[in-house]
């Protein structure tokens, strides 16, 4: 087990070593088990985050804002286009003021190409843990809660066929940051991965080039397939959900004739049966309801996403007490 934590940025799990990660996981499962006995855990007594919203959020935000207060302090919630940032203020200035002012300061910014760049640059110049809300390449917050789900529902998950898919949303055109955190990560656990989209829907080539050095690392795999059905034959979990095609365009128009193209991509009653009889569906929500998945499907018995979704609080609390206490 790790103990040396403080300090430590979260800006990518690729970041973090999987002995890390082991440790961060056994905090996230303490922390679930005092928060469901009513014990208090006053780990970060006195201490501020500041939590700067470049895009909106229900779950990350709330996990973060209830989690520092569980934990005995205190989260200022930033809204950017309050701030000085809206203005020109560059990322150092920003980063070396607020570091001084508090412990940790937590960024979601998802702008394509714009959005990791500016935490890495908060990183070089803060004094305090900067934590990755969401970028345009990472959400490590969604994808640690996601290892977490899937561990507490399968236990040894090597060897788990988990399928990544592809599906058809017309909310917003979203980052790519969910599967290519998930391709990264699960194969580090010996999980067998399919990623599965439609051409056009690309995850950048280095991003396919580290999750196969993670898999033959770690005894995992990853398979690519741009065939739907292929992806859902005999999955132990699926998880599919819309990304859009910045790799190949880096238009911001949400519905376009691509997009279109692909309605089919959809997860159904009809899908579900070709996985195994036990298989769970996932996904980080907001579902684009009737698009990426029916009614039925999200709603019935093989879904998980609210225990998903309340992982998240135990997550970013372990997050937060390693790298903002620690030793």
């Amino acid at each position: 087990m790790q103990t040396i934590f403080k300090g430590k940025d979260f800006i990518s799990l690729q970041d973090w070593t999987k002995e890390e990660i082991d440790t961060l996981l056994d905090v996230s499962f303490d922390l679930k088990k005092k928060f469901a006995m009513g014990i208090p855990t006053p780990y970060l007594q006195y201490k501020t985050i500041f939590l700067m919203f470049f895009e909106q959020s229900t779950r990350t935000r709330n996990s973060m804002e209830a989690g520092i207060a569980q934990l005995g302090g205190h989260g200022n919630f930033l809204d950017t286009s309050t701030m000085q940032v809206s203005h020109g203020e560059v990322a150092k200035d920003t980063a070396v003021i607020l570091s001084r002012f508090g412990h940790a300061i937590a960024c979601r910014h998802c702008v394509w190409e714009t959005g990791n760049k500016y935490l890495r640059e908060m990183s070089k110049w803060s004094s305090a843990p900067i934590m990755n809300l969401q970028c345009d390449l990472y959400h490590p917050m969604q994808g640690i809660a996601d290892l977490m789900t899937i561990k507490e529902k399968i236990g040894d998950v090597r060897r788990t066929k988990v399928s990544v898919i592809w599906a058809y949303a017309t909310s917003h055109k979203k980052p790519i940051s969910v599967p290519l955190t998930q391709i990264l990560l699960f194969p580090r656990y010996g999980m067998d991965v399919t990623l599965a989209y439609p051409e056009g829907y690309n995850l950048p080539d280095w991003a396919i080039k580290q999750a196969e050095e993670n898999a033959m690392k770690n005894g995992g795999t990853l398979t690519i397939t741009h065939n739907m059905e292929e992806a859902y034959e005999n999955a132990d979990v699926v998880i599919p959900k819309n990304w859009g095609s910045w790799v190949t365009s880096q238009s911001t128009e949400v519905v376009d004739d691509l997009l279109e193209s692909y309605r089919g991509w959809k997860c159904t009653e009809e899908m579900m049966k070709l996985a195994n009889k036990d298989v769970m569906y996932m996904h980080a929500l907001p579902a684009d309801r009737g698009n990426e998945v029916e009614d039925s499907v999200i709603d019935g018995p093989h879904s998980v996403v609210y225990d998903e979704a309340e992982n998240r609080l135990h997550t970013a609390k372990a997050v937060m007490t390693l790298t903002m206490g620690g030793k």
